[in-house]
C-alpha cells in the first residue's frame, strides 16, 4: 500500500547564503495492507520529515513515494489533494482547523468531503467523541477553545472518522491519560484489522510494542548520522 523507494531530501537555507542540507537518503520502506510500520531513530534523524514527505508537505528531491497508485513525489498538487481526501489519513500532533467551526463538524468533515450524507457523518463524529471522552457539551463549539489534551482527541476522532486505507499517526498517545490511550490503541487495532497500512512515531514504547508489527531506524538514512 506504501511503497518509498531511494527516497532523498534536502532542505535550501535561503536566509543563509542558499546553502543546502542534506536530511535523507536512500530512504526505502514498503508497508503492506494490515501493517502498522513504527519509525525510531534518534531526534533529528528524520522521522518527521519522512512522514511530512509522504503526506506531501515536503517536496522530495530524489525518489518515489507510492500511496496506492499515487506518487506522491511526482504528483500534481491536485492528485495529492484527492489522495488525502480519499486514501491518505494523517493525525499529527497538533489541531489546525477553521476557527468557529463546531468540534461535531470538524470531526465530521473528512467524511463529508467524500459525500457522505451529513446525518451519517455526524453520527460518526458523535460515536468517536464519546468513544474519546469528549463531553457533549463541547461538541457545538469550536475546539480551538479547548485545552491541549482535548485538542489531541478531536484530532484523533477526525483522522479515524474515514476508514483510510493509509494511515500517518504522529505521537498518537503522547501525554494522554490511560483510559484515552486505550482508546486511540483500539482504534489503531481496528485500523490495522480491516486493512489500513500505519505509518507511525511513538515514543510512547509500550504503545509501540503493543500496536506496531517491526520498526524501521531511519538514521542508516540521515546524511551524517549514518554509520
Amino acid at each position: 500500500m506504501i511503497r518509498i523507494e531511494n527516497l532523498g531530501k534536502n532542505f535550501t537555507l535561503h536566509n543563509q547564503g542558499s546553502a543546502v542540507i542534506p536530511v535523507m537518503e536512500g530512504a526505502n520502506l514498503t508497508v503492506s495492507s494490515g501493517e502498522c510500520v513504527a519509525l525510531t531513530g534518534v531526534s533529528g534523524s528524520g522521522k518527521s520529515t519522512l512522514m511530512r514527505m509522504i503526506y506531501g508537505n515536503y517536496l522530495a528531491q530524489t525518489g518515489h513515494i507510492w500511496v496506492g497508485d499515487t506518487d506522491v513525489a511526482k504528483a500534481e498538487p491536485r492528485e495529492i489533494l484527492a489522495l488525502r481526501r480519499e486514501t491518505l489519513g494523517y493525525v499529527s500532533q497538533f489541531l489546525r482547523v477553521v476557527p468557529r467551526v463546531p468540534t461535531l463538524d470538524v470531526v465530521a468533515e473528512p467524511l463529508l468531503a467524500i459525500g457522505t450524507p451529513v446525518d451519517q457523518a455526524r453520527d460518526r463524529a458523535r460515536t468517536l467523541l464519546a468513544q474519546l471522552n469528549i463531553p457533549e457539551r463541547l461538541w457545538s463549539l469550536s475546539p480551538t477553545t479547548f485545552s491541549g489534551g482535548e485538542q489531541q482527541r478531536v484530532n484523533i476522532a477526525r483522522g479515524f472518522a474515514h476508514d483510510y486505507p493509509a494511515l500517518l499517526l504522529d505521537e498518537p498517545t503522547a501525554s494522554l491519560d490511560a483510559t484515552n490511550r486505550e482508546v486511540v490503541l483500539s482504534l489503531i487495532e481496528a485500523a490495522k484489522a480491516r486493512g489500513a497500512a500505519i505509518v507511525g512515531i511513538f515514543h510512547d514504547e509500550p504503545a509501540r510494542n503493543r500496536v506496531a508489527d517491526r520498526e524501521v531506524d531511519v538514521t542508516g538514512y540521515t546524511p551524517g548520522l549514518a554509520a
